[in-house]
């Protein structure tokens, strides 16, 4: 169905694109006292980025949390988004919009090296956060950073960074950065914002790997029109929020777990995986609404836990 290289192993399982997988969905809610365990964290995770680096001619997937998803191809890496402290739990948590964390972060971001490009895809801290960004920046002093155009100046003063550093793209733009192709594609949180000259506020990425190409969505409603701008690019893998958009969490939304089976679906992607989700308790999904809304639309998809791989590419005998 989808051709015979495109394979997807979860550290060192192997099997076709599936429309199932093996997410299973808790028996229980976690305490707030709890933290949801990463599959794996810290040295685990290094050793793992270590070891899929044997196999440079696949496509390397793995979690971060929230939106944050690394990616390693022929040996380059690009990180989507990453939010990797606990600014936010710290910011609200004496406010009536406490961000109570629900999952166990996992790397420090001070011990994250070999970046070629890290985006942010809008200005929101969990997009773009002083203290897993600068941390980055100084272990990879030449990774080179993706942003809106429009956010040029709240980056550079968030980050105190030159402000002419940031690679800036809006809609339609592509620029080439570490071996990687990157297209602006415009997202709605909650709508198509731009600045006094047409730049898009929020974003989201195609980035293309060799053969690959990797849709991020960043944050997003499904606006009229955005399948068919995806369309075109014939999307490998697509990353897509589910955590929906209730005017009660008084935060900007994105699309919901039906929404985001039935874009994968409709925008052709081989691969549908979740994110933005089991990091704040106020501002969560339940990824098996995913997995159910994915059996019922006939979407690929996979469930990622925190820190784990899965590979695409050729299979390795």
């Amino acid at each position: 169905m989808y051709g015979e290289w495109f394979v997807v192993a979860l550290q060192g399982y192997r099997a076709p694109v599936p429309h199932t997988n093996n997410y299973k969905p808790q028996t229980h809610k976690p305490q707030p006292s709890m933290l949801k365990p990463a599959f794996q964290k810290d040295d685990a995770l290094l050793a793992d980025l270590k070891a899929a680096a044997g196999h440079p001619e696949q496509l390397h997937i793995w979690w971060l949390g929230q939106s944050g998803f690394l990616l390693q191809y022929v040996g380059r890496r690009l990180l989507f988004d990453p939010y990797l402290s606990d600014s936010l739990t710290r910011k609200y948590a004496a406010t009536d919009k406490p961000h109570v964390r629900m999952s166990e972060p996992v790397i420090d971001p001070a011990k994250l090296t070999g970046l070629e490009v890290i985006t942010s895809s809008h200005n929101h801290t969990d997009h773009l956060d002083a203290e897993t960004l600068c941390p980055l920046f100084e272990a990879n002093p030449n990774a080179q950073f993706v942003i809106p155009e429009a956010n040029r100046a709240f980056v550079a003063d968030r980050l105190g960074c030159d402000p002419d550093w940031p690679i800036g793209l809006t809609s339609g733009q592509t620029t080439t950065v570490g071996g990687f192709v990157i297209h602006g594609v415009p997202a709605a949180h909650n709508d198509l914002a731009v600045d006094t000259k047409g730049h898009n506020l929020y974003m989201g990425f195609v980035v293309e790997l060799g053969p690959y190409k990797v849709y991020h969505s960043g944050d997003t409603l499904w606006f009229d029109g955005l399948e068919n701008l995806l369309r075109p690019f014939a999307v490998d893998v697509a990353f897509l929020p589910i955590n929906g958009n209730k005017p009660e969490r008084r935060v900007a939304g994105n699309l919901n777990p039906d929404e985001a089976a039935r874009l994968g679906r409709d925008i052709g992607a081989k691969v549908t995986i979740p994110h933005h989700y089991d990091l704040f308790e106020f501002n969560t999904a339940d990824p098996a609404e995913f997995v159910q809304a994915c059996n019922q639309h006939g979407t690929p998809y996979h469930v990622l836990r925190l820190g784990e791989r899965m590979t695409i590419g050729q299979a390795v005998e």
